[in-house]
């Protein structure tokens, strides 16, 4: 295996750990809706996840562990891919804010970034701009 069929394995499971953990918070407060739906095929595509990587990790997405990327703005944005997931229903409530928060500090945020992070995704979604 070259270098770089490594380094692009190496990315590749951790989109799908990312996708993985974008599900499990579409799934936290019920069945996943089609707003949410959506918002995960759009997500999927974008990283990269194929149809038959999507399949098992809906049904189980708990068997993902999490990965988090290296550079602060990969965290950054994988952090506004969660909230996006989580506003995809126009609402949060109180098990999506303690996951969002648990994901934040896996994703490699302190205590207080993770706060500031999210809220600033809090303010960009609950307005409803659309990124």
């Amino acid at each position: 295996m070259s270098i770089l069929e490594a380094y692009e394995s190496g990315e590749h499971q951790s989109n799908v750990s990312h996708f993985a953990a974008i599900v499990k918070l579409a799934s936290i407060d019920g069945p996943i809706n089609p707003e949410e739906e959506t918002v995960l095929k759009r997500l999927a595509l974008k990283l990269d996840v194929s149809e038959e990587e999507v399949k098992p990790i809906l049904k189980h997405p708990e068997k993902y562990p999490l990965i988090p990327p290296y550079s602060l703005e990969e965290r950054i944005e994988r952090l506004h891919d969660l909230c996006r997931i989580i506003y995809a229903d126009h609402k949060i409530d109180e098990e999506e804010r303690k996951l969002i928060f648990k994901y934040a500090i896996g994703l490699g945020f302190t205590t207080d970034r993770a706060n500031e992070e999210i809220g600033k995704c809090n303010q960009a979604y609950s307005d409803e701009n659309d990124f």
